[in-house]
């Protein structure tokens, strides 16, 4: 039997939302490889232009070339701005297919719930870990033995600089940094609570005249259809409240939560 592709394989190991993710970062890299190649041919055709007027020849003023040559000339001009702007446009592409995904885990993911346990669980070993270096810290100081501190996994130089007050004057795992990553447990934890409560959620739909405003549980937006374009003033309050036009679903939306609905009757004046 042949051997599967390894990249079929990873595809069947991508869940729906992985799968979307994927996808989006080839449709960019796709655009950025399109506007590199015309932007490519629009500086070689500029050069090309160049290179048959002689150098240093000007305008002929009042010549009855004059109007082709200024022709000519802003023609390559054009090309070269314009095949520069295509090729930062190529950077711009790149750029946002690499932050696609990196992000953290979003809500969107039917794994969410999983990879935020996991993550949680990290961070609770890393404050065990913390808290027991601290604690070894200020026995060390007491008895003068490094000893539980290696019983750690630390090494002397680890150690070393533990020992050494930072710009604040701290000596092991400050308290901010305790705070913090408590503070991060916490939000984990919340998201993850309302992450279980919103699987018996079900998808409804409010009608409000032509006006349909729908709670999409599936695709975790609040979305806002229109009967045909809304009015601008609609449309600047719709963007000013997160809400953002999507021609796949055909309707204004944003992630799903309650403030996001209070804000589609708002801008419907319907609240």
């Amino acid at each position: 039997m042949a051997d599967q592709d390894p990249d079929e394989s990873l595809e069947e190991k991508r869940n729906s939302y992985e799968r979307k993710l994927y996808a989006k970062r080839e449709r960019l890299l796709a655009r950025a490889d399109k506007a590199e190649r015309e932007g490519d041919a629009r500086i070689k055709r500029a050069n090309d232009d160049a290179s048959v007027i002689p150098l240093g020849q000007p305008i002929l003023v009042g010549h009855h070339s004059e109007k082709r040559d200024r022709n000519f000339r802003k023609r390559i001009n054009t090309n070269f701005t314009k095949g520069h702007d295509l090729k930062q446009k190529a950077s711009r592409l790149r750029q946002r297919a690499a932050g696609v995904g990196t992000a953290g885990i979003s809500s969107d993911d039917p794994d969410a719930v999983v990879k935020l346990s996991e993550k949680l669980e990290e961070l609770e070993k890393k404050q065990r870990l913390y808290k027991a270096i601290n604690k070894a810290l200020r026995k060390a100081d007491r008895t003068g033995s490094d000893e539980e501190l290696k019983e750690l996994g630390l090494s002397d130089k680890t150690i070393a600089e533990l020992k050494t007050p930072d710009f604040a004057g701290y000596r092991g795992i400050p308290s901010y940094v305790l705070s913090n990553n408590s503070s991060n447990m916490r939000r984990i934890r919340q998201r993850i609570e309302a992450l279980r409560e919103a699987v018996d959620d079900r998808t409804s739909e409010e009608v409000h005249g032509e006006i349909r405003i729908v709670d999409n549980v599936e695709e975790n937006r609040v979305q806002v259809f229109f009967p045909g374009v809304p009015s601008q003033e609609v449309r600047s309050k719709l963007k000013q409240n997160g809400f953002r036009w999507s021609p796949t679903a055909g309707a204004w939306q944003r992630h799903r939560s309650e403030a996001a609905l209070w804000w589609a009757r708002r801008c419907c004046g319907v609240e």
